[in-house]
């Protein structure tokens, strides 16, 4: 009578299958869901749209300024003014706060997961030649 091993050894869990179940706890996540939620809202808002991209146009201009040697002080503050006044928007800035809160809560997770690895595994897994 032979015992057949499969039937009473049970699967063995995958780094894979542990990964994907983090995956789907951090979409759990209420910071996560926020996130989201913010998110769309930005995409969602046309008006907020167009001052994004007007203000992505108006950083492009001045990085161009800036390389040329062009860029004047009043230039800069021109732009930091322009990106106060897109992040005072209450979509905008909830937005913000939002994927502030979410990248603390990574950034929690990422250190859980690297001290069981003696390595920083958000910055480290991946490169070869890091200093």
């Amino acid at each position: 009578m032979s015992v057949d091993s499969e039937s009473t050894t049970p699967d063995p869990v995958s780094v894979e299958d542990i990964a994907h179940d983090l995956g789907e706890a951090i979409a759990d996540l209420p910071a996560y869901e926020r996130f989201e939620e913010a998110k769309a809202a930005v995409e969602n808002d046309d008006e907020l749209q167009s001052e994004i991209q007007a203000f992505n146009e108006k950083r492009q201009d001045f990085m161009l300024a800036q390389q040329a040697g062009d860029a004047s002080v009043s230039d800069v503050e021109s732009l930091k003014a322009a990106q106060r006044d897109l992040h005072s928007r209450p979509v905008m800035a909830e937005f913000l706060d939002a994927q502030e809160e979410l990248t603390e809560r990574l950034e929690s997770i990422n250190t859980a997961i690297s001290e069981s690895l003696a390595v920083d595994f958000g910055s480290e897994v991946g490169g070869c030649c890091q200093d």
